[in-house]
Protein backbone atom coordinates (compact mmCIF):
# COMPACT_ATOMS: atom_id res chain seq x y z
CA UNK A 1 0.00 0.00 0.00
CA UNK A 2 1.84 2.92 -1.11
CA UNK A 3 1.48 5.93 2.12
CA UNK A 4 2.39 9.29 1.61
CA UNK A 5 1.84 12.46 4.13
CA UNK A 6 -0.31 14.46 1.68
CA UNK A 7 -2.44 13.32 -1.92
CA UNK A 8 -3.63 15.71 -4.16
CA UNK A 9 -6.01 14.47 -6.46
CA UNK A 10 -6.47 15.97 -9.79
CA UNK A 11 -3.37 17.95 -11.74
CA UNK A 12 -5.14 20.77 -13.03
CA UNK A 13 -3.99 24.29 -12.31
CA UNK A 14 -5.52 24.13 -8.80
CA UNK A 15 -3.97 20.77 -7.59
CA UNK A 16 -1.07 21.24 -9.42
CA UNK A 17 -0.39 24.99 -7.59
CA UNK A 18 -1.46 23.56 -4.20
CA UNK A 19 1.33 20.59 -4.70
CA UNK A 20 3.82 23.14 -4.89
CA UNK A 21 2.54 24.83 -2.46
CA UNK A 22 2.66 22.02 0.15
CA UNK A 23 6.17 21.34 -1.02
CA UNK A 24 7.53 24.54 -0.73
CA UNK A 25 6.37 23.99 3.15
CA UNK A 26 8.31 20.96 3.17
CA UNK A 27 5.63 18.25 2.89
CA UNK A 28 5.78 14.80 0.82
CA UNK A 29 3.68 15.15 -1.81
CA UNK A 30 1.86 12.50 -4.00
CA UNK A 31 -0.42 14.35 -6.92
CA UNK A 32 -3.32 11.65 -8.80
CA UNK A 33 -4.72 12.16 -11.91
CA UNK A 34 -7.25 10.23 -13.63
CA UNK A 35 -5.68 11.21 -17.55
CA UNK A 36 -2.69 13.59 -18.18
CA UNK A 37 -1.85 17.00 -16.79
CA UNK A 38 -3.83 20.33 -17.96
CA UNK A 39 -6.43 17.85 -19.61
CA UNK A 40 -9.38 19.56 -18.84
CA UNK A 41 -10.48 23.16 -17.96
CA UNK A 42 -6.97 24.06 -17.33
CA UNK A 43 -5.72 23.15 -20.98
CA UNK A 44 -6.86 24.00 -24.33
CA UNK A 45 -5.97 26.42 -26.80
CA UNK A 46 -5.28 30.00 -26.25
CA UNK A 47 -4.76 31.77 -23.19
CA UNK A 48 -7.19 32.32 -19.96
CA UNK A 49 -8.25 35.08 -18.22
CA UNK A 50 -6.64 36.07 -15.01
CA UNK A 51 -9.33 39.00 -14.38
CA UNK A 52 -10.46 40.78 -11.27
CA UNK A 53 -13.14 42.65 -12.44
CA UNK A 54 -16.99 42.05 -12.77
CA UNK A 55 -16.53 38.81 -10.40
CA UNK A 56 -18.86 37.99 -7.48
CA UNK A 57 -17.97 40.20 -4.23
CA UNK A 58 -17.44 36.85 -2.22
CA UNK A 59 -14.49 36.55 -4.77
CA UNK A 60 -12.80 40.05 -4.73
CA UNK A 61 -10.33 39.08 -1.96
CA UNK A 62 -8.82 35.82 -3.48
CA UNK A 63 -8.51 37.56 -6.80
CA UNK A 64 -6.37 41.01 -5.14
CA UNK A 65 -4.39 38.40 -3.73
CA UNK A 66 -4.27 36.23 -6.59
CA UNK A 67 -2.92 38.81 -8.72
CA UNK A 68 -0.30 39.77 -6.28
CA UNK A 69 1.01 35.63 -6.80
CA UNK A 70 0.36 36.01 -11.04
CA UNK A 71 2.62 38.94 -10.45
CA UNK A 72 5.81 36.49 -9.93
CA UNK A 73 4.37 33.68 -11.12
CA UNK A 74 6.84 32.98 -14.37
CA UNK A 75 10.06 33.87 -11.96
CA UNK A 76 8.48 30.99 -9.66
CA UNK A 77 8.10 28.38 -11.95
CA UNK A 78 11.19 29.71 -13.88
CA UNK A 79 8.91 29.66 -17.21
CA UNK A 80 7.52 31.61 -19.65
CA UNK A 81 3.55 30.95 -18.61
CA UNK A 82 2.51 33.72 -21.25
CA UNK A 83 1.19 35.93 -18.65
CA UNK A 84 1.06 39.40 -19.53
CA UNK A 85 -1.32 42.33 -17.47
CA UNK A 86 -3.39 43.72 -20.76
CA UNK A 87 -6.29 45.07 -18.54
CA UNK A 88 -9.65 44.23 -18.20
CA UNK A 89 -12.60 46.20 -20.11
CA UNK A 90 -16.23 45.73 -19.07
CA UNK A 91 -18.72 46.67 -21.48
CA UNK A 92 -22.13 48.17 -20.68
CA UNK A 93 -24.94 48.74 -23.22
CA UNK A 94 -27.15 49.84 -20.18
CA UNK A 95 -24.70 52.96 -18.91
CA UNK A 96 -22.74 53.25 -15.83
CA UNK A 97 -25.01 53.03 -13.04
CA UNK A 98 -24.58 49.39 -12.46
CA UNK A 99 -20.73 49.12 -13.17
CA UNK A 100 -20.59 52.21 -10.55
CA UNK A 101 -21.73 50.57 -7.57
CA UNK A 102 -18.61 47.36 -9.29
CA UNK A 103 -16.21 49.65 -9.44
CA UNK A 104 -16.71 51.18 -6.01
CA UNK A 105 -16.51 47.56 -4.55
CA UNK A 106 -13.94 46.40 -6.15
CA UNK A 107 -11.44 49.93 -5.38
CA UNK A 108 -12.97 49.61 -1.69
CA UNK A 109 -11.40 45.90 -1.60
CA UNK A 110 -7.97 46.85 -3.26
CA UNK A 111 -8.51 46.32 -7.06
CA UNK A 112 -7.92 49.61 -9.19
CA UNK A 113 -11.02 50.03 -10.94
CA UNK A 114 -11.63 52.97 -13.29
CA UNK A 115 -15.37 53.65 -14.57
CA UNK A 116 -15.25 54.86 -18.03
CA UNK A 117 -17.82 56.84 -20.15
CA UNK A 118 -18.83 56.17 -23.82
CA UNK A 119 -16.30 58.59 -25.16
CA UNK A 120 -13.47 57.42 -23.14
CA UNK A 121 -14.49 53.38 -23.43
CA UNK A 122 -13.36 54.27 -27.54
CA UNK A 123 -10.34 55.36 -26.59
CA UNK A 124 -9.38 51.95 -25.30
CA UNK A 125 -11.56 50.32 -27.70
CA UNK A 126 -11.99 52.17 -31.30
CA UNK A 127 -13.94 49.23 -32.83
CA UNK A 128 -16.43 49.19 -30.15
CA UNK A 129 -20.11 49.75 -31.83
CA UNK A 130 -22.52 52.39 -31.23
CA UNK A 131 -24.19 50.13 -28.39
CA UNK A 132 -22.21 50.42 -25.75
CA UNK A 133 -22.41 53.21 -23.66
CA UNK A 134 -19.73 52.81 -20.44
CA UNK A 135 -17.30 50.38 -19.12
CA UNK A 136 -15.44 49.15 -15.91
CA UNK A 137 -11.35 49.36 -16.92
CA UNK A 138 -9.66 47.17 -14.27
CA UNK A 139 -5.59 47.76 -15.56
CA UNK A 140 -4.39 45.12 -13.54
CA UNK A 141 -6.32 42.04 -15.36
CA UNK A 142 -4.50 40.10 -17.44
CA UNK A 143 -4.17 36.81 -19.46
CA UNK A 144 -1.85 33.71 -18.67
CA UNK A 145 -0.97 30.27 -20.79
CA UNK A 146 -3.11 27.95 -19.30
CA UNK A 147 -1.60 24.96 -20.17
CA UNK A 148 1.66 25.95 -19.53
CA UNK A 149 1.18 27.34 -16.22
CA UNK A 150 -0.18 24.24 -14.98
CA UNK A 151 2.80 21.51 -16.49
CA UNK A 152 5.16 24.56 -15.20
CA UNK A 153 3.22 24.59 -11.73
CA UNK A 154 3.54 20.71 -11.69
CA UNK A 155 7.29 20.78 -13.00
CA UNK A 156 8.08 23.17 -9.86
CA UNK A 157 6.36 20.91 -7.82
CA UNK A 158 8.19 17.80 -9.30
CA UNK A 159 11.77 19.49 -8.39
CA UNK A 160 10.70 20.03 -5.37
CA UNK A 161 10.11 16.06 -4.58
CA UNK A 162 6.35 15.76 -5.66
CA UNK A 163 5.46 12.34 -7.26
CA UNK A 164 2.41 12.25 -9.90
CA UNK A 165 0.66 9.37 -11.13
CA UNK A 166 -1.28 9.49 -14.27
CA UNK A 167 -3.43 6.90 -15.31
CA UNK A 168 -4.60 6.86 -11.69
CA UNK A 169 -8.64 6.95 -11.27
CA UNK A 170 -10.12 7.64 -7.58
CA UNK A 171 -13.30 5.72 -6.90
CA UNK A 172 -13.33 6.10 -3.05
CA UNK A 173 -12.22 8.59 -0.36
CA UNK A 174 -12.81 7.59 3.12
CA UNK A 175 -11.67 8.22 6.60
CA UNK A 176 -10.26 6.02 8.87
CA UNK A 177 -9.63 7.53 12.29
CA UNK A 178 -7.13 10.43 11.44
CA UNK A 179 -5.48 8.35 8.05
CA UNK A 180 -7.39 9.10 5.01
CA UNK A 181 -7.99 5.87 2.79
CA UNK A 182 -8.22 6.55 -1.16
CA UNK A 183 -9.22 3.56 -3.68
CA UNK A 184 -8.40 3.35 -6.74
CA UNK A 185 -10.49 1.87 -10.33
CA UNK A 186 -7.72 -1.23 -10.27
CA UNK A 187 -8.67 -1.89 -6.52
CA UNK A 188 -5.37 0.11 -5.21
CA UNK A 189 -5.66 1.38 -2.08
CA UNK A 190 -3.29 4.42 -0.83
CA UNK A 191 -3.35 6.16 2.73
CA UNK A 192 -2.35 9.80 3.57
CA UNK A 193 -3.09 11.76 6.47
CA UNK A 194 -3.99 14.89 4.40
CA UNK A 195 -6.02 14.44 1.28
CA UNK A 196 -6.82 17.41 -0.85
CA UNK A 197 -9.54 16.58 -3.77
CA UNK A 198 -8.97 18.93 -6.51
CA UNK A 199 -10.61 17.21 -9.44
CA UNK A 200 -13.14 19.70 -10.39
CA UNK A 201 -16.42 18.10 -11.41
CA UNK A 202 -15.75 14.34 -9.93
CA UNK A 203 -14.99 16.05 -6.93
CA UNK A 204 -18.93 15.58 -5.75
CA UNK A 205 -19.13 11.54 -6.42
CA UNK A 206 -15.54 11.62 -4.21
CA UNK A 207 -17.11 13.34 -1.01
CA UNK A 208 -20.36 10.97 -1.78
CA UNK A 209 -19.27 8.34 0.74
CA UNK A 210 -18.88 10.97 3.39
CA UNK A 211 -22.53 11.78 3.18
CA UNK A 212 -22.07 14.69 1.48
CA UNK A 213 -24.07 15.61 -1.49
CA UNK A 214 -22.40 18.94 -3.36
CA UNK A 215 -24.54 21.03 -5.30
CA UNK A 216 -22.57 21.25 -8.92
CA UNK A 217 -22.95 19.86 -11.94
CA UNK A 218 -20.70 19.23 -15.38
CA UNK A 219 -20.67 21.76 -17.92
CA UNK A 220 -19.20 22.25 -21.04
CA UNK A 221 -17.78 25.63 -22.12
CA UNK A 222 -17.97 27.16 -25.44
CA UNK A 223 -14.41 28.00 -27.09
CA UNK A 224 -14.68 29.40 -30.56
CA UNK A 225 -12.05 31.28 -32.80
CA UNK A 226 -12.87 33.41 -35.34
CA UNK A 227 -10.29 35.21 -37.79
CA UNK A 228 -10.76 38.85 -38.56
CA UNK A 229 -10.62 40.11 -42.26
CA UNK A 230 -8.57 42.58 -41.49
CA UNK A 231 -6.20 43.07 -37.63
CA UNK A 232 -8.16 42.76 -34.88
CA UNK A 233 -10.32 45.39 -33.48
CA UNK A 234 -9.52 43.61 -29.92
CA UNK A 235 -7.32 45.42 -27.63
CA UNK A 236 -7.84 44.05 -24.62
CA UNK A 237 -9.46 41.63 -22.37
CA UNK A 238 -13.06 42.11 -22.78
CA UNK A 239 -16.32 41.00 -21.20
CA UNK A 240 -19.86 42.37 -20.96
CA UNK A 241 -22.07 42.84 -18.65
CA UNK A 242 -25.50 42.31 -19.94
CA UNK A 243 -24.63 39.38 -23.13
CA UNK A 244 -22.46 36.22 -22.34
CA UNK A 245 -19.38 37.84 -24.09
CA UNK A 246 -15.65 37.21 -23.27
CA UNK A 247 -13.44 38.44 -26.13
CA UNK A 248 -9.57 38.26 -26.30
CA UNK A 249 -7.07 38.87 -29.39
CA UNK A 250 -4.38 35.93 -29.50
CA UNK A 251 -0.92 35.89 -30.08
CA UNK A 252 -1.76 34.72 -33.97
CA UNK A 253 -4.49 37.72 -34.59
CA UNK A 254 -6.83 35.43 -34.21
CA UNK A 255 -9.93 36.20 -31.63
CA UNK A 256 -11.43 34.40 -29.32
CA UNK A 257 -14.85 34.29 -28.12
CA UNK A 258 -16.30 32.54 -25.09
CA UNK A 259 -18.69 33.91 -22.38
CA UNK A 260 -20.25 30.88 -20.83
CA UNK A 261 -22.29 29.30 -23.69
CA UNK A 262 -22.50 25.74 -23.69
CA UNK A 263 -22.50 22.90 -25.52
CA UNK A 264 -23.22 18.72 -25.03
CA UNK A 265 -22.06 15.37 -24.89
CA UNK A 266 -22.29 13.34 -27.58
CA UNK A 267 -23.33 10.12 -26.63
CA UNK A 268 -22.14 8.48 -29.58
CA UNK A 269 -19.00 9.86 -29.90
CA UNK A 270 -18.61 10.00 -26.16
CA UNK A 271 -17.25 13.92 -25.79
CA UNK A 272 -18.42 17.02 -25.57
CA UNK A 273 -19.31 19.09 -28.79
CA UNK A 274 -20.68 22.62 -29.54
CA UNK A 275 -24.25 23.47 -30.37
CA UNK A 276 -24.81 25.08 -34.00
CA UNK A 277 -27.82 27.56 -31.96
CA UNK A 278 -24.89 28.61 -29.54
CA UNK A 279 -21.96 29.21 -31.65
CA UNK A 280 -24.34 31.12 -34.32
CA UNK A 281 -25.68 33.44 -30.59
CA UNK A 282 -22.02 33.81 -29.54
CA UNK A 283 -20.54 35.07 -33.46
CA UNK A 284 -24.13 37.62 -33.24
CA UNK A 285 -23.06 38.79 -29.93
CA UNK A 286 -19.00 39.75 -31.12
CA UNK A 287 -20.58 41.19 -34.42
CA UNK A 288 -23.05 43.60 -32.45
CA UNK A 289 -20.22 44.94 -29.94
CA UNK A 290 -17.35 44.88 -32.41
CA UNK A 291 -19.43 45.17 -36.17
CA UNK A 292 -15.13 44.50 -37.58
CA UNK A 293 -16.00 40.66 -36.44
CA UNK A 294 -19.14 39.95 -38.63
CA UNK A 295 -17.26 38.74 -41.50
CA UNK A 296 -14.45 37.00 -39.73
CA UNK A 297 -14.26 33.41 -40.57
CA UNK A 298 -14.96 30.24 -37.95
CA UNK A 299 -11.51 29.01 -37.23
CA UNK A 300 -12.15 26.66 -34.58
CA UNK A 301 -15.06 25.58 -32.29
CA UNK A 302 -14.79 23.11 -29.00
CA UNK A 303 -16.93 22.17 -26.18
CA UNK A 304 -14.60 19.66 -24.86
CA UNK A 305 -13.32 20.01 -21.69
CA UNK A 306 -15.37 20.56 -18.41
CA UNK A 307 -15.79 22.19 -15.99
CA UNK A 308 -18.67 22.14 -12.92
CA UNK A 309 -20.70 24.89 -11.74
CA UNK A 310 -22.01 25.18 -8.39
CA UNK A 311 -25.83 26.09 -7.20
CA UNK A 312 -24.80 29.90 -6.24
CA UNK A 313 -22.27 30.23 -9.14
CA UNK A 314 -19.37 30.34 -6.74
CA UNK A 315 -16.81 27.68 -6.00
CA UNK A 316 -17.25 25.29 -2.79
CA UNK A 317 -14.22 25.18 -0.88
CA UNK A 318 -14.74 23.33 2.39
CA UNK A 319 -12.94 20.07 4.47
CA UNK A 320 -14.95 16.67 4.49
CA UNK A 321 -16.92 15.96 7.84
CA UNK A 322 -14.40 12.75 9.03
CA UNK A 323 -12.06 12.16 11.36
CA UNK A 324 -9.05 13.24 8.92
CA UNK A 325 -7.93 16.33 6.98
CA UNK A 326 -9.35 15.89 3.80
CA UNK A 327 -10.33 19.42 1.88
CA UNK A 328 -12.42 19.62 -1.53
CA UNK A 329 -12.21 22.59 -4.11
CA UNK A 330 -14.85 22.48 -6.87
CA UNK A 331 -17.48 24.30 -8.42
CA UNK A 332 -15.44 26.88 -10.29
CA UNK A 333 -18.08 27.89 -12.84
CA UNK A 334 -15.61 29.37 -15.56
CA UNK A 335 -13.93 31.40 -12.18
CA UNK A 336 -11.15 29.25 -11.31
CA UNK A 337 -8.26 29.72 -13.34
CA UNK A 338 -7.78 33.61 -11.96
CA UNK A 339 -8.33 33.11 -8.61
CA UNK A 340 -6.29 29.75 -8.30
CA UNK A 341 -3.16 30.97 -6.74
CA UNK A 342 -4.93 32.39 -3.90
CA UNK A 343 -6.94 29.00 -3.31
CA UNK A 344 -4.13 27.16 -3.34
CA UNK A 345 -2.18 29.26 -1.18
CA UNK A 346 -4.99 29.06 1.13
CA UNK A 347 -5.23 25.10 0.87
CA UNK A 348 -1.88 24.72 1.36
CA UNK A 349 -2.34 26.73 4.97
CA UNK A 350 -5.52 24.86 5.69
CA UNK A 351 -3.56 21.93 5.09
CA UNK A 352 -0.63 22.50 7.05
CA UNK A 353 -2.31 24.36 9.97
CA UNK A 354 -5.62 22.75 10.27
CA UNK A 355 -7.12 25.80 10.51
CA UNK A 356 -9.74 27.05 7.58
CA UNK A 357 -8.16 30.90 6.08
CA UNK A 358 -10.43 33.47 6.56
CA UNK A 359 -10.78 34.09 2.87
CA UNK A 360 -12.21 30.60 2.74
CA UNK A 361 -15.31 31.34 4.69
CA UNK A 362 -17.57 32.53 1.82
CA UNK A 363 -16.71 29.07 0.03
CA UNK A 364 -17.99 26.91 3.00
CA UNK A 365 -20.63 24.04 2.02
CA UNK A 366 -22.69 25.50 4.77
CA UNK A 367 -24.13 28.31 2.79
CA UNK A 368 -25.93 25.82 1.21
CA UNK A 369 -29.58 24.43 2.57
CA UNK A 370 -29.76 21.37 4.93
CA UNK A 371 -31.66 19.66 2.05
CA UNK A 372 -28.35 20.09 -0.29
CA UNK A 373 -25.71 19.59 1.80
CA UNK A 374 -26.66 16.93 4.16
CA UNK A 375 -24.30 15.12 6.35
CA UNK A 376 -26.48 13.19 8.76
Amino acid sequence: MDVAEVVVVGAGIVGALTALELCERGGEVLVLEAGEPAGGASGGPGKRGVRANGRDPRELPLARRAHELWAFMAERLDSDIGYERCGHLLLSELGGAELEVLAERQRRIGIPTEMLDRSRVRDLEPGLSELVLAGAWCATDGVADHTATTMAALAAATRLGARLRTGAVVTGVNAIGKTIRLTLQDGERLEADTCVLAANEAVRQLVEGSGLDLPIFPVLPQVLTVRPRHRSPVRHLIGHAQRPLNLKTLPSGDVMVTGGRLGRIDPDAGRGVVIESEVTANLADAAAVYPALGDAGLVSFLADRADSVSADMVPIIDSVPSGGTCLFATGWNGHGWAIAPAVAEMLAIWATTGASPAHLAPFSADRFAQSSWDTT
